[in-house]
């Protein structure tokens, strides 16, 4: 379950419909994260609380898996940063980062700024260390995408009031780190496994405590039980571990520039499964949105052609 050396990153592409397949699990898992969040935000949670629901519910599911894991060994052997780092980058800090980009700029802003710039990075990024090629299909992929986003977001892309521009800000910062998350595994060679249980268990038993301390668990207790296992269930198994976990075989077996375009595409998955769940019908925009960013993914996700030999 190892990721491949990034010396050879043409061998990531060996099994890419296992990769497409991980991918757009962990884009439907995401794209309900979006809706369950929104409806706990409306029953009075705020961005800590999901964070903290999400995580330490993670935490208590891996962490007896992760003690009778054979390959346990292969965390120990990454010593005390690397696992930081990883849990920084897409644990709480990365949640709440993102969350409170509402308190200053639309929610439309986030469709587009967050998956987007997270697309755009690691794409680049991947680029940059990894030699992957931004091919035209790539580069085209990306464009349509962005604008599928922008669609979604709707008109609501260009409302904001003076202070938007730090909501932006910090929707972009939490981008870039869920890029540096896919990065960084795919950097430091950490299978799927351990990378989800490092995130999972080091955000829950470090975020947990911090959180009885500091905000204490007074709005949990005024929420509905319904709604608490509802968000452990979505938050806490599905996102933070399956979702996470899936994407990270996603990267194994695509790469991270092209392994990137599934968690953009969770805006559009959030549409449809606020269809049934909501009952809320996307407009006219949001489908054509929707098509150009399903467009856009499948001329990403295309093979680029093998030159032939001496070429």
């Amino acid at each position: 379950m190892m990721v491949t050396s990034p010396a050879n990153p043409s061998s990531d592409a060996e099994h890419p419909h296992i990769g497409i397949a991980f991918g757009m699990l962990a884009a439907v898992i995401w794209g309900g994260f979006l809706v369950v969040s929104r409806h706990g935000v409306v029953l009075g949670l705020e961005a800590v609380d999901i964070a903290f629901l999400r995580y330490v519910s993670a935490a208590l599911v891996m962490l007896p898996i992760l003690l009778r894991q054979p390959g346990r060994g292969e965390l120990i052997g990454l010593g005390w940063f690397k696992p930081l780092m990883l849990a920084m980058l897409a644990g709480p800090l990365f949640l709440i980062v993102g969350a409170s980009g509402f308190y200053f700029a639309p929610a439309a802003h986030a469709a587009v700024i967050q998956p987007g710039g997270m697309t755009v990075t690691s794409v680049c990024f991947a680029a940059i260390l990894f030699g992957e090629r931004l091919t035209p299909a790539k580069l085209a992929g990306l464009a349509l995408l962005v604008i599928g986003l922008a669609a979604i977001a709707g008109p609501g892309l260009f409302s904001g009031q003076s202070e938007a521009w730090k909501g932006d800000i910090l929707f972009a910062t939490a981008g870039t780190m869920f890029a540096g998350f896919t990065i960084l595994v795919r950097r430091w060679r950490i299978s799927a496994w351990t990378s989800t249980a490092i995130v999972a268990v080091l955000s829950g038993f470090l975020f947990g405590p911090l959180y009885l301390l500091i905000w204490g668990p007074e709005r949990l207790l005024e929420t509905p039980l319904t709604a608490i296992i509802e968000q452990i269930v979505v938050q806490g198994i599905l996102s933070a571990v399956v979702a996470l976990f899936a994407f990270a075989r996603a990267v194994h077996h695509l790469g991270p520039g092209r392994a990137s375009f599934f968690p953009a595409m969770a805006p559009s998955m959030a549409i449809l499964i606020a269809i049934p769940v909501l009952g809320e019908l996307p407009s006219a925009l949001q489908w054509a949105g929707l098509g150009f960013a399903t467009l856009g993914l499948v001329i990403a996700l295309r093979r680029p052609a093998r030159l032939a030999p001496g070429v």
